[in-house]
């Protein structure tokens, strides 16, 4: 902000920080303003202990172990979209061909966008809001990044949720969505979708009439859906999934409440335990009959799909969400490292890891999928869906035909749940600490802060696990953090880039790992990852389609609050942007020729 020059009489002081790393730690610098004689400032500079110009500045926390850290950030980047959406595209789009745009995006905007937010985390030791003091007309994206995060964690913790509701369903000697026989299920349900009427060869029937078990378990079982009409008749929370949704919240909670000091700790099982899960299905799975069929599907290459415009969409849009870039996520956790830690290789492991687990996450639900094709004698493409389908009616039917399915079915779930409730914590903390940094007088009240914010996620979430929740669930995910989102991280790179100014940045970088990034990042971020956001924003606009959910449409008054809720949160960057200028001292016109000029100088640096 400017601030009115001081004139020579008053001989005034002004103090402008400025650290310098050295082997005796961090130093500032005062500027004690002595003469001004024609419009000139003579200053003189004194070096002075940091801890007597802020004595109220707390020291920040740091993580207990370089390992919490990591495994935080594969733990928030790894979630549920990385079981039921990359394999799916992947078969769906050329199988072993998707890979082709699928790591082209990753590397010139995946990996740097990651590289970008961990660095200046790091380096500003601030949440997503506070960061922007580099430049501080863009803190607005700042506040924008902490609301998605808040949006998404509305409808994401009533996800665990559902995991949990199936968790303990399947402690039992006899999986409840097998039979038809059970209270929820109507006339429509049928045990054997699939039927031999031909003595020529295998045909198949899918009347359309009928309904598995498992579907109707989850529709009628879990969500009662039959019982609303639509988004305008939720009815009440129903008691079983308020109670796993309260599980959820508590639980949180208690990982967040101290800090980085208890999350840490948690992830060592949240982050961990998938990955062994994961390989004892797919040491199972391989077991099964059509297992190698279904895996052969997923790796079938077909480069003919990439002439497709489409193919390279879902790529670059995977790319987008997979990667967790744009929640403030990534940057809140990093603030919380210690100042010379290696922020490169540290994008470069997670990055990798995330795509990894996703590719070696396609092997697991192909394999079971492959069995399930063969079982009923059927196309993969009948049995291969995207979504919470995939992981609450295919997979769960598909378990309940093995030995010991209840067995598997816990294992499968307990995945989810652990799958989920660190991606959870990760959005929950970016939304605390971009605050708690903000307003700094929350630090002294962490545990209560916390306990307010996850006290208003558990209300909104009610409004999902009502009878007509499923609507309101739908509406949440297609809105909360699709353009919204992808307009944050562009603004993000355009204040980064273009007006904090990539030499600076890179001065940064090197200050805390010794080392520039080299040409290549640098021209990531200055045109190749702008360019690249700019068109997600306009693909994501210009295919827009209205949400649905089955065969029920939405009504136009519900699209108007969902983009309400969309815009909301984009609305902070011009928002923020005008205050700060109306704030500004000066006329309008010395505001914008100093702004003028200040960016003229950063382009020529």
């Amino acid at each position: 902000m400017i601030k009115p020059r001081p004139t020579a009489e008053q001989m005034s002081s002004v103090v402008a920080p400025a650290k310098e790393s050295n082997a005796m730690g961090t130093k500032e610098v005062e500027l004690v303003l002595v003469k001004e004689q024609n419009g000139v400032q003579f200053t003189n500079s004194v070096l002075v202990n940091s801890s007597q110009t802020n004595p109220d500045i707390e020291e920040r926390e740091t993580w207990s172990k370089k390992i919490d850290f990591l495994l935080s950030v594969i733990g928030f980047a790894v979630d549920l979209a990385n079981v039921w959406r990359f394999p799916y595209l992947c078969y769906k789009n050329g199988g072993g061909a998707f890979l082709v745009p699928y790591l082209f995006f990753m590397i010139i905007a995946g990996m740097p966008l990651f590289y970008m937010e961990l660095a200046i985390g790091q380096f500003n030791r601030e949440g997503a809001a506070g960061v922007w003091k580099i430049c501080p007309i863009f803190k607005g994206v700042g506040f924008t990044v902490i609301l998605i995060s808040l949006y998404v964690g509305f409808f994401y913790n009533v996800i665990i949720a559902w995991a949990i509701h199936y968790l303990f369903s399947s402690f039992t000697s006899e999986l409840p969505w097998i039979h038809c026989n059970n209270s929820w299920n109507s006339p429509n349900c049928s045990e054997t979708r699939y039927y031999n009427f031909s003595d020529s060869g295998y045909s198949y029937i899918n009347d359309s009439y009928k309904v598995t078990p498992a579907a109707e378990y989850f529709e009628r079982g879990v969500l009662h859906l039959h019982e609303s009409t639509g988004i305008n008749d939720l009815g009440l929370p129903r008691w079983n999934l308020t109670s796993c949704l309260m599980v959820v919240i508590v639980f949180l909670y208690f990982s967040l409440w101290k800090g980085v000091k208890t999350s840490g700790k948690v992830v060592w099982i949240t982050a961990t335990m998938p990955y062994v899960v994961l390989t004892a299905l797919l040491l199972r799975g391989i077991t099964l009959p059509g297992a190698i069929d279904g895996i052969k599907a997923y790796l079938s290459v077909d480069f003919l799909q990439l002439c497709k415009p489409s193919v390279w969409i879902d790529a670059a849009t995977q790319i987008c969400f997979s990667l967790g870039v744009g929640f403030g996520v990534l940057i809140a956790f990093s603030s919380y490292n210690k100042f010379t830690n290696n922020c490169y290789r540290d994008a470069i492991i997670t990055t990798s890891v995330n795509s990894l687990t996703s590719f070696f996450s396609g092997f697991v639900i192909f394999s079971f999928l492959g069995y399930m094709s063969q079982k009923h004698n059927v196309p993969i493409s009948d049995v291969a869906k995207d979504g919470p389908g995939l992981i609450f009616i295919i997979y769960p039917e598909a378990i309940a035909t093995l030995p010991l399915s209840s067995l598997w079915a816990v294992i499968f779930f307990i995945m989810l749940l652990t799958l989920g409730i660190d991606s959870a914590m990760g959005g929950m903390e970016s939304v605390i600490t971009g605050l708690i940094d903000e307003f700094k007088f929350l630090h002294r009240h962490r545990e209560l802060f916390t306990l307010f914010i996850v006290l208003c996620t558990f209300f909104i979430c009610l409004s999902c696990v009502t009878n007509g929740g499923i609507y309101v669930f739908t509406l949440l995910d297609h809105f909360a953090a699709g353009t919204s989102i992808l307009f944050g991280v562009l603004i993000e790179a355009i204040g980064i880039a273009w007006f904090y100014g990539v030499s600076r940045f890179s001065d940064d970088i090197k200050e805390m790992i010794g080392k520039r990034p080299g040409l290549y990042w640098r021209l990531c971020w200055k045109f190749v990852s702008p360019c690249f956001l700019l068109f997600m924003v306009v693909v994501s606009i210009v295919s827009y389609s209205s949400p649905k959910y089955g065969n029920y449409t939405f009504p136009e008054w519900a699209n108007v609050i969902g983009w309400l809720l969309a815009v909301s949160s984009m609305a902070m960057v011009p928002i923020y942007a005008i205050y700060k200028f109306c704030t500004l001292h000066g006329s309008f016109r010395e505001v914008r020729n100093l702004c003028f000029m200040r960016y003229v100088c950063i382009l020529l640096m």
